[in-house]
């Protein structure tokens, strides 16, 4: 009986997170099935997993993700796609986050009758509802990773299944989780996280620089940790050049530098969820231009909070969140001011991190993802 031909799976990854979810599941993927074969667009965590990419579309991302520069890289990738899948289909397309790029890409698969799962689900629940028509018709499985996910598009008619968040797949497997602090001892270290890509740090990083100096005035002797990505790093490094903090940048020390923090100023998304994964208090910005969100960003947005960790808490507000940041830094100022004055509002911020994140910190997001894949290729092949 001849040997079967190895299963394909094409992976679609358009930004720095996704690049190292989609690693993730690609490693499970081998694990699970060592011949597979995957191919992708994506960033090189995924090539140093196993895939081999079509192109890189990670790094250009970063550089100049908006505006025409946006259409047309994006117009040329779904000619690549097209081109490869005319002359080749695969058993499966994957899209990995990303939903800007990512249901294009859902729809052009299905085009040419490949099945699509869909892996970290577009935020439907919190604007664009009107999106979930093309995900009920383009995608076949939908990959979610908040619990609460599940309910909200089975309701809506999407075959969703929740996995598991996988940046608890991506932690030290030896995480230590802080339950004291040195500070108010000794002056407090600060995380500040303005962003993973060139655009959110130069709209986030000169007013949080208002914020430190603030911070300085108040408790010399404080000290900055800014973690960074590889499409962040040299202008955060540029920018913080100019000034004279106590600040020890490090491309890739999220997990190196969070834990050892007293408070944590963040912007908005993911890195919510990863700041409160170590357990860390922390106040969440996002700097965003006041005309575009008044004549944008209010209708789209349709969640009173927005920052993932006070949205996963529910009726409480777990952290401050300050989302969208315009006009004076004040306010941000007096709420990092006010909680290090008041240690004791550290210690409590750090207790309901840690009720809330025992719900969902568990590893095994990307080896469910993974099996849900080869179910679907099964199903597709006998």
């Amino acid at each position: 009986m001849p040997t079967p031909p190895p299963k394909r799976i094409f992976i679609t990854a358009a930004e720095a997170s996704g690049d190292q979810h989609a690693a993730e599941l690609i490693r499970s993927l081998k694990t699970l099935d060592p011949t597979i074969q995957i191919e992708g667009l994506g960033g090189p965590k995924m090539a140093a997993a196993g895939a081999t990419l079509i192109e890189e579309t990670v790094g250009k991302a970063a550089t100049g993700w908006r505006g025409a520069l946006r259409a047309i890289e994006a117009s040329r990738w779904m000619k690549l796609l097209s081109a490869r899948y005319k002359q080749a289909p695969p058993d499966l397309h994957i899209c990995v986050d990303s939903s800007a790029i990512n249901l294009p890409f859902a729809r052009r698969a299905k085009s040419f009758g490949v099945p699509v799962l869909y892996y970290i689900a577009p935020q439907l629940w919190a604007s664009r509802e009107g999106r979930m028509k093309k995900v009920r018709a383009d995608v076949d499985r939908l990959a979610v990773i908040f619990p609460f996910e599940e309910e909200y598009f089975r309701k809506h008619g999407v075959n969703a299944t929740f996995v598991g968040h996988p940046l608890f797949d991506e932690l030290p497997r030896d995480r230590t989780i802080r339950s004291a602090v040195a500070f108010p001892s000794v002056p407090p270290a600060i995380g500040i996280i303005p962003g993973s890509r060139r655009a959110e740090v130069k709209q986030n990083l000169p007013h949080l620089i208002e914020v430190m100096t603030a911070i300085v005035a108040n408790f010399p002797g404080a000290t900055f940790r800014v973690p960074t990505t590889a499409a962040s790093d040299a202008l955060v490094r540029q920018i913080l050049a100019q000034h004279k903090f106590d600040v020890t940048i490090r491309q890739d020390g999220f997990n190196e530098f969070i834990p050892t923090c007293d408070l944590v100023i963040t912007k908005s998304g993911t890195s919510t969820v990863h700041v409160a994964a170590w357990r860390v208090p922390m106040i969440v910005v996002y700097r965003i231009n006041p005309i575009l969100w008044n004549l944008a960003g209010r209708w789209l947005i349709t969640t009173k909070k927005i920052a993932m960790v006070n949205i996963l808490a529910g009726q409480i507000d777990l952290v401050p969140e300050f989302i969208p940041w315009y006009g004076s830094n004040q306010p941000v100022i007096d709420c990092a001011l006010d909680l290090l004055r008041n240690p004791e509002k550290l210690r409590d911020q750090r207790e309901k991190l840690d009720a809330l994140m025992k719900r969902i910190d568990k590893p095994g997001a990307s080896m469910n993802v993974a099996k849900l894949a080869l179910d679907l290729i099964n199903k597709g092949t006998t």
